[in-house]
């Protein structure tokens, strides 16, 4: 690469780091930072340890992101008037050493640049995530265990902490239904994707006769809702259930009435937990997914009249799957909604969807 080349490559990235900042808003939060700044150094800022620590993550993570970027735009520019020196262009160690210098600012740039995509309200969010079996008897039952086991992996990998709430076996094999809570940086935003349903196409292994079977099953992605004033549950609005928990967590999960479910009586919603040993708690988190259920309601309502003032009001129907998996008579995992697709079925199941997870947020 010559000196003229280099030159452009640095300009062409500097392109991409003044988007960032047009993106991120970045001007914005250096004023919600000192905003925040000013709010620590109040006198009582530590009497509420909560609000305390939400606040200094907060005042972090926004120093973090915009100190990222302004240096990474510095290193640029710096390295840009280094580049225009005539010395340069006769100077081959210095040549390549711009050359390596420039290469490891885009390495760090482009390793960041993927959380441009994670611009929504609650993408940094937890994640609530259900999967329910859908037709297909006991191989939709075993194709839901497939897509826990995908995220489970998934969820490995990135470091998210993944923790069941509620479990429904099959009667045979598989699951039936079950919710999971999953904490880590931006899991809603990485894992909003996955929602809707889910269509495998294989040779059944529970027909004797081979027979290719079509199955599928329903994933449903919610952000946990810690504090939001849009969404008050009242008490005369719920009922609450105690039953034994089924599910895994000790001899005393199971021989004590610890599992909650509540009931929403105005919209029928119902959130079942049984992974707590106390019933206090199953209750608090079951009232958080509720509230996650009933702002997912609530956005839907707003969606569904926008789209039908515009005119293209579409329902959205169990059998209009969003990717498919096909085992048999080829292999192919294929997004339907951004035509994104991988050969290896393999390796997708183990959870490497990072590829149909950048092309969702990309074309979003």
């Amino acid at each position: 690469m010559d000196l003229r080349e280099i030159i452009n490559e640095i300009d062409s990235l500097l392109e991409r780091v003044n988007s960032a900042f047009s993106i991120l808003n970045l001007e914005n939060k250096k004023i919600r930072i000192k905003e925040l700044e000013f709010i620590i150094n109040e006198e009582n800022f530590w009497k509420d340890p909560v609000n305390a620590q939400k606040i200094s993550k907060e005042l972090a993570d926004l120093k973090d992101e915009t100190s990222f970027f302004e240096k990474i735009k510095y290193d640029l520019l710096n390295l840009k008037d280094i580049a225009k020196d005539d010395i340069v262009d006769k100077d081959v160690n210095l040549l390549f050493e711009i050359d390596k210098n420039y290469k490891e600012i885009l390495k760090n740039f482009e390793e960041k640049e993927f959380y441009i995509l994670f611009r929504g309200k609650y993408d940094k969010n937890n994640v609530i995530l259900s999967i329910h079996s859908g037709a297909g008897g006991d191989d939709a039952q075993d194709f839901s265990e497939m897509l826990v086991r995908m995220y489970k992996r998934f969820c490995d990998k990135k470091g998210f902490k993944m923790d069941i709430l509620s479990e429904t076996r099959g009667g045979e094999v598989g699951i039936k239904s079950i919710t999971f809570m999953i904490k880590g940086d931006y899991a809603y935003g990485y894992l909003k994707s996955e929602y809707g349903v889910h269509r495998i196409v294989r040779i059944s292994p529970f027909d004797a006769d081979h027979a290719r079977h079509t199955s599928f099953s329903l994933v449903e992605v919610l952000p946990e809702i810690e504090e939001n004033n849009e969404i008050i549950i009242k008490d005369d609005e719920i009922r609450v259930d105690t039953f034994m928990s089924s599910g895994a967590g000790g001899q005393s999960v199971n021989t004590t009435y610890s599992a909650v479910r509540i009931v929403h009586i105005p919209t029928n919603i119902t959130v079942t937990c049984q992974n707590e040993r106390s019933q206090s708690q199953n209750k608090e988190i079951a009232l958080s997914v509720l509230k996650s259920k009933l702002l997912e309601l609530k956005q839907k309502e707003l969606l569904d009249e926008k789209n039908k003032l515009k005119g293209d009001y579409k329902s959205i129907e169990w059998g209009s799957q969003i990717r498919s998996y096909v085992l048999n008579p080829y292999k192919l995992v294929k997004d339907h909604r951004t035509n994104y697709e991988e050969t290896d079925v393999d390796k997708v199941l183990n959870g490497n969807i990072e590829g149909f997870i950048e092309s969702f947020l990309r074309k979003k």
